[in-house]
């Protein structure tokens, strides 16, 4: 089963038992209905925003959404996002109860690949560790460039970006803490 099936199958059934319409989760997660209808089907190539979205008006984890039923709940292991060049993607590993929610990825970018998002909700960061290459961090007040070994924590209630400027493929574990 494909995560975009996961996500089908996780926002109809928590959606229902939420006792939501299309029309009233569509409203509230500020998303058309045809495109949660889209994504109900397992139809929809959504962006992360767009999941983020849907999971706070469900008042869900991000996690709660693309994970696979009847596995363990703190490993995901979904792939969550396929950049434009063959090989860039985001795996979301697992997940870990807290205050409240961290989630652990595992990113690959190709090189001249970018990702891009808009502001999460306010208190939320991010935070990295450069496995291999160098990331470029696109944010408001300017970019941050960070190295193999190195690590970057930014609050992330922001428009921002990632990118490979590299000639190699980019790897780097990403923390998003909310």
């Amino acid at each position: 089963m494909s995560v975009l099936e996961h996500v089908a199958e996780n926002v109809r059934r928590l959606r229902t038992a939420a006792g939501l319409s299309q029309q009233a989760l569509a409203e509230t997660a500020d998303v058309s209905r045809r495109m949660l209808v889209g994504i109900e089907s397992g139809d929809a190539n959504v962006s992360l925003n767009t999941l983020d979205r849907i999971a706070e008006a469900l008042q869900v984890s991000f996690a709660d959404l693309v994970k696979a039923p009847a596995r363990d709940l703190r490993r995901i292991e979904a792939l969550a996002w396929s950049g434009s060049t063959p090989g860039s993607q985001a795996v979301l590993l697992a997940t870990a109860p807290a205050a409240h929610d961290v989630e652990l990825w595992a990113w690959t970018l190709m090189p001249g690949d970018r990702y891009t998002s808009g502001a999460d909700p306010a208190g939320w960061h991010e935070m990295f560790y450069v496995i291999e290459g160098r990331l470029t961090v696109e944010l408001p007040s300017g970019e941050q460039a960070i190295d193999a070994g190195d690590f970057f924590v930014f609050p992330s209630d922001c428009r921002y970006a990632y990118r490979n400027d590299g000639e190699t493929p980019l790897r780097f574990i990403r923390n998003v803490v909310h």
